[in-house]
């Protein structure tokens, strides 16, 4: 029986490039190992993606979303996957009803699941039998309104939902070595990696929030928001004094950060 005192942690995933859906490395061990090592298994996971990025709010609200390939020039194998998990309407219904002081979601009926969620569950659930809700980021808003929607959305951890974010902390395509690897990371998105690692640990999520403050390296690691905004969602989720942890790290193509966040 699940125990319910029990809270889901909140989880962070840097996806980085959609072949680590095929690869077998150390990021994709460690989404494994993250899996394996929840103490609780969940009654369904609520994916914020970098990429369903569009004006307005919306959850995927179908029995059985498809698996979309958003993504071109790769091969066909990666264009091949499927990742079968089912949908959950129930979860659809709450979240609507916990978002709703902040903005009225619209259920879709069109989408599905993107890969950056499903090239990263497919590792953390490979048997695809965790039922799955997408929700959208909307591109009109600040990033202090979907920090607040990551806090309407907290009670969810109380009923069994794993709530996650898949995008990069740095996540910059122009400056990426494409075709080089290994490629020495740049000094900037080092810095800002550890910048964010620092903040995360002490609670100053208000700083994170103000990202574009923080100068020119802020600017080249996060040049457009829509896979940064993914780590306020799990922040707002969150609770002060939760014990945080970096469970995957690393930087891809010397621009693109790996860095994985738990929280509880």
């Amino acid at each position: 029986m699940p125990d319910p005192s029990f809270r889901m942690p909140t989880l962070f995933f840097g996806h980085g490039n959609p072949m680590n859906a095929l690869y077998m490395n150390d990021w994709t061990r460690g989404w494994a190992a993250l899996g394996q090592q929840l103490p609780q298994w969940p009654r369904a996971v609520l994916s914020v993606s970098a990429h369903w990025y569009l004006p307005g709010t919306a959850l995927t609200a179908m029995a059985q979303p498809r698996t979309i390939h958003d993504f071109g020039g790769f091969p066909r194998e990666l264009f091949e996957v499927q990742y079968p998990a089912p949908g959950d309407l129930d979860l659809v219904r709450r979240a609507r009803e916990l978002l709703n002081p902040a903005v009225d979601a619209r259920a879709d009926l069109a989408w599905g699941l993107d890969h950056g969620t499903w090239s990263v569950l497919r590792h953390v659930f490979p048997d695809a039998d965790v039922p799955v809700v997408q929700l959208s980021i909307d591109e009109a808003q600040p990033p202090a309104f979907h920090y607040r929607l990551g806090q309407l959305l907290r009670p969810l951890r109380d009923e069994g939902i794993l709530v996650i974010g898949s995008g990069d902390v740095v996540h910059n395509l122009h400056a990426y070595a494409w075709g080089r690897h290994p490629a020495e990371p740049f000094d900037w998105a080092l810095r800002f990696e550890a910048r964010t690692r620092e903040l995360i640990s002490r609670g100053d999520h208000q700083t994170l929030i103000d990202y574009e403050a923080l100068g020119r390296d802020a600017e080249l690691s996060i040049p457009t928001p829509d896979h940064y905004l993914p780590l306020l969602y799990v922040l707002g989720a969150s609770e002060a004094g939760e014990p945080v942890t970096f469970p995957i790290e690393g930087m891809d193509g010397g621009s693109i950060s790996m860095l994985s966040v738990r929280i509880g």
